[in-house]
């Protein structure tokens, strides 16, 4: 996979999505293009790259469930988005995924209501009680 593409609707938002993912989620910024709403740009997510455009007037014909972030902290990652102001719409939790594979998730809302997960795989000794 190349990409993920998440389209604000005008410059304004475009604007709060990249403050968002750079300052918030530490995403660095690969490149910018164009301007008002008429621009775009890619941020590294990682193993992927998330494409934001401002022109997303139009809906588009299909839509992702949710963006998964790998991390080492659940917890922390949460608390860094309420303290962004952002929602948060399942509080940390561990689960398990059948056989062994337990896990801790939490999901909140990004600046444009996009759903980001937090997805820690956990060992024994980090599992919360």
């Amino acid at each position: 996979m190349h990409h993920v593409s998440l389209k604000a609707q005008g410059a304004e938002e475009f604007q709060r999505v990249l403050d968002f993912y750079q300052q918030v989620l530490d995403c660095l910024l690969i490149r910018h293009w164009g301007q008002g709403d008429s621009q775009g740009a890619m941020l590294d997510l990682g193993n992927t790259i998330l494409e934001v455009t401002s022109n997303g007037m139009e809906r588009c014909k299909g839509l992702f469930a949710h963006l998964a972030f790998a991390t080492d902290d659940v917890d922390g990652m949460v608390e860094r988005l309420r303290a962004a102001g952002c929602p948060v719409l399942v509080q940390p939790v561990d689960k398990n995924l059948g056989g062994n594979y337990p896990i801790r998730i939490a999901f909140c809302a990004g600046p444009i209501g996009e759903e980001l997960e937090f997805f820690q795989e956990l060992t024994q000794e980090k599992r919360k009680k």
